[in-house]
This record gives C-alpha cells, structure tokens and sequence, in this order.
C-alpha cells in the first residue's frame, strides 16, 4: 500500500546524525539520515553490510547502545517526539512498536518452551488475558507463522527447532502485542524460498488486514521486491535515495544502487537440454579422475517425538535424517538444499562430528568413521571446519577478532606465531574487512562482518574438508558475490571438498558443481545443479524453484 501523503506519517525520522564516542576520534554511525513511514506501508531497508541499517532500526526502538550517542535530529512517532528523555519506552516498546531481530538464536531463552515464551508476552503486554486465553492466542501464532503441529510443537524448546523454524517463532511474539510498527530486522535471511514466500505473504497480509507498518531492514533485493511499497537504499551510514519500490529497481538514479542490483544472484533456469537417455541428470566426474573425497552412506537420526517421558509404552520416533547418502567429489564444493526443518544442518553437523547419528557412516579417503558414536571417541571430530549459520554464537565474545583469526592458524594450520599476522592480515583484506576490526570484539561488528570473520576462521585452518552452513545468508548481494568468487578460488587452489547448505537456489547454482535436495529428513532429488535447476521434474524441487522471486530468474 502506497502511503496517502495527504496523511501524517506514523514515523517521521528528520536529520538523524548517530556517533560512537570514542576517546580521541567520533566515528560517525549514521548522518544526516531522513525518512517517513505511513500507516499500512511496508519501507525497505537495503544497503551493504555495516551501512547502518540495524543501528537505525535500533534508534527507532530506543535500543541504541551506551556507545552511541545521538548528535543531531529527530524521531517522531505518531506525533511525539522518541527523542526526548521522558519517553516511556514500556508502554511503546512491546506494544505499539515491535521487532523481529536478526540474531535469532540470541532473541529466544533456551530455557522455556517457545510456547511459554509467546504466551509470557501476551499476558506482559496485556495483564488481562487469562493463561488459558494466553495459551490458545500463542498456538495460534505459531500456527499462522508455520510451525506444523503447532500444539505439539508449543511445549518444545528452542534447540529443537531448525534456524529457519526459531526465526518464524520470534516473528510469532513480535505479533503478540499487535504493535503499530515491527521493526523486522533480516527476518526471513534464514528461511528457505518456500517458507519465505509464506513469511512475506503473511506480513503482506497482516498489513493489509491491520494497518501495521513495517520497517524491513534486509540485504535481499528479492524480498524487497516482493514486499515492500517503498525503499530506502544507504551506504555507509547515509541515504543514497528512496522512492517507489519499481521505480529504485527499474530506474535507479545513484551508480551504488544499480551497482547493488547487478550483484544479485540470478536463478539460470534455461541450460542447454540434457541428452535424449536423460544424460546429464547426474553429475559427471571431471579433474583428479572422479575420486571421492568423503562418502556419507546410510545416515539416519531420530528423536523422540515426547523426549524424556516416565510413561510407559512404547514412543513413537521422528526421523530428522533417513538413509541418507551423498558423496563429495575431491576439490568441488557440492550444494545441499532443502526447505528449513528438512534436515540440511543436522547433517552438516553429523558429517562433521559436532552430532551423533542413529546409523550411518561416514568416510574420508580410507578412513572409516561410525558416526552413531561420539566424533570425539572416533577421531572424526577436528577433520573438518565447519562455518555455522549464526555466526554471533559461533564467535568466542571474549576474544578479540585478532585472537580468533591467530588461534585458526596456530592450531588448524599449526603456522609458528611469526608467520600468522601476515596470513590474518590477507585474508582481511581478500574477504573486503578492513584491517581495524582486527582490535574489535564480535559485539562490536554488523551480522555480515561476523559472518566473513567465520568464514576467515575455517580458510585460515586449511582443512581437507570444509561444511559450510548457509555461510552467505547474513551478507548483502555485493559482498555475497565476492565471497562466492573468493570460495570458488580457495577451493581451486587449495584443493579443499565443500558441502554448502543453503536454502538460496541461485547462489548454490553459482558456486556449486552438483546438489542434493532433502525433504524431511530424505534425499528428494540429486544431480547437477543446471540439470535439477533446470530440468528436474520432481515436484518439490519445482516447488522450491517456483517460489524464487520472478525479477531475480531467467
């Protein structure tokens, strides 16, 4: 919905200047910045990693850091000024301004059920609800965000969720207040094409239906074209321009922008017919003779689908995995996709010895491993590095960015201490970080900077063997595309085999040679990726490819 201009706006930002005070030079965080949002309008966010797109967001909930401090200029919200000392953030926070954060992991306490965490916000928003009714409204968000069997689900804990699964969750209790303005920040960069459909679809719907306004904050062009009614487009803390959301994608005035558009991953889904036999629907061995770098035969994982229960009988089991088998080819990076919840991370993490499986093996060169029993005990824990999907929890908040990097190439590289500042040093500057970050503390980087630190780590160690876990859905298109170009040389020169898991059907076709696809916990569909991007005829992989957005496919 376009905002009637004849209208006040529900939030007015006006030359809005942010700084971190440091003690002998300010760093500017955000200058000079200015933008409305209307009721019932969806305003994009978009520009490179460390724009400010988060900070601003966060200036908007009042949930600026200690560090920062405001300079100049003016938040208004339905009239009244956010920038004055005497603003009661807990009857607006919460309840007429909500958020969805990028981290995750981090919004939700490990240590209650989702569904206690969903229901605990509805009766702090509104002290009336009784539990019951409390209870009733939280399965029924979770049932709206897509969280299947969701009376089922209410009672389980974060860590028994998927990533894209949690991030449906947080959007739940962000619902609960029915707020005025969310705040969503990245909100669907963990989910799979389908599910992020679904998301959109639902936010699209909730605005309609509601009024609500949203703040998107998102380095993904294909959300903001599905989405979004207006866009914002910043660089390095200021506005490079904003307007329409088809007039900055068709006719973008400013070079960054057109810049931002052309990196964009474009879904190829037009290569060359395969042969009459159906030649070409499986991947063909090229370089070092087809040899297998590590097979991965007959892996299942199960869980009780009660856990811990005294009652008796016999329980009933979910299978995350089921007989799965894949191989790695030496020195080609080998793409896993699914949609969020089909079990790509859990056999990311048994591959690499972080989980026990039920059944299975796993095998690198002759080395055989049993992966039902601990990693650990059977020496396939430390083979590999592994970049996880939420770079925030996976970087030690103790050390420094420096410490991390050297502790990668003292141990993983085993490097001597004299050859590691140089080593550190070009990797910074080869994955586009500058030099500085290296004193910094992973608190004190964007989502996408923490991300490229992970990926650093893992080159920096130089293993055989690398599982990347959705390792380019927390950065922006123009810094996305560098790393891919950055993985693919790694892996070329160094020889080293990668299993990229990703719910981003363009980027694995980008970087990928072959890929498999799960589907609750099997393998659904396998070849090579222009082949099953292309010509595949199974349903589920058309269906993962159908919900890409049309701008970004040809």
């Amino acid at each position: 919905m376009i905002r009637d201009l004849e209208k006040p706006p529900l939030l007015k930002v006006e030359n809005l200047t942010l700084c971190r005070a440091y003690q002998a030079n300010p760093a500017t965080i955000l200058s000079d910045v200015s933008f409305e949002l209307g009721r019932g309008e969806i305003l994009g966010i978009i520009g490179e990693s460390g724009a400010g797109k988060s900070t601003l967001g966060y200036a908007v909930l009042g949930l600026l850091p200690a560090e920062l401090r405001q300079v100049s200029g003016e938040i208004e919200f339905d009239g009244k000024s956010l920038s004055s000392v005497d603003v009661l953030w807990k009857t607006i926070r919460g309840r007429r301004i909500s958020a969805i954060f990028q981290d995750h992991t981090a919004s939700l306490d490990p240590l209650m059920s989702v569904g206690a965490q969903i229901e605990e916000t509805i009766m702090a928003l509104d002290g009336s609800v009784p539990r019951w009714q409390a209870r009733a409204r939280a399965i029924e968000l979770l049932d709206r965000v897509g969280i299947t069997e969701p009376r089922q689900r209410f009672g389980h804990y974060p860590h028994q969720f998927s990533g894209g699964q949690r991030q449906r969750v947080v959007i739940a209790i962000a619902l609960a207040g029915s707020p005025d303005i969310i705040v969503a920040d990245e909100p669907t960069s963990a989910l799979d094409a389908s599910v992020q459909k679904q998301i959109l679809k639902l936010l699209r719907t909730l605005v309609d239906e509601t009024g609500v306004s949203i703040l998107l904050v998102t380095h993904d062009m294909g959300v903001v074209s599905e989405i979004t009614d207006r866009v914002l487009v910043m660089r390095a803390g200021q506005v490079v321009e904003q307007g329409l959301t088809a007039v900055i994608l068709d006719a973008p005035r400013k070079d960054y922008t057109r810049g931002l558009l052309a990196a964009v991953p474009r879904l190829r889904i037009s290569a060359p017919s395969p042969n009459a036999d159906g030649s070409g629907a499986r991947s063909s061995d090229d370089g070092h003779g087809g040899d297998t770098s590590l097979t991965v035969q007959g892996v299942s994982k199960s869980f009780s689908r009660h856990g811990f229960s005294l009652r008796l009988g016999r329980q009933t089991a979910r299978f995350a995995l089921s007989d799965v088998s894949i191989q790695l080819p030496y020195g080609v990076i080998t793409g896993i996709v699914g949609e969020s919840g089909s079990g790509k991370t859990t056999l990311g993490r048994i591959i690499a010895g972080l989980d026990i499986a039920t059944a299975g093996t796993v095998t690198i060169g002759s080395n055989n491993f049993d992966v039902s029993k601990s990693g650990h005990r059977t020496g396939l824990l430390g083979r590999m590095q592994m970049v996880f999907q939420d770079p925030a929890m996976s970087l030690n908040p103790r050390m420094t960015i420096n410490e991390i990097l050297f502790e990668s190439l003292r141990f993983g590289a085993q490097m001597r201490a004299d050859q590691t500042s140089a080593n550190v040093q070009a990797m910074m500057d080869r994955l586009g970080l500058a030099r500085s970050l290296l004193s910094r503390y992973p608190h004190q980087l964007s989502g996408g900077q923490k991300q490229r630190i992970c990926i650093a780590r893992a080159l920096l160690a130089r293993p055989q063997v690398i599982v990347a876990d959705e390792p380019t859905s927390a950065l922006d298109v123009s810094v996305q595309a560098e790393i891919i170009k950055l993985l693919k040389e790694t892996i070329t020169e160094h020889e080293i085999t990668m299993l990229f898991i990703s719910h981003d059907l363009a980027v694995v076709q980008q970087l990928c040679r072959d890929v498999y696809i799960l589907k609750n916990g099997r393998v659904e569909d396998f070849g090579a990726c222009d082949f099953v991007f292309s010509h595949s005829s199974n349903p589920y992989t058309r269906t993962l490819i159908d919900a890409r957005p049309r701008r970004f496919s040809h």
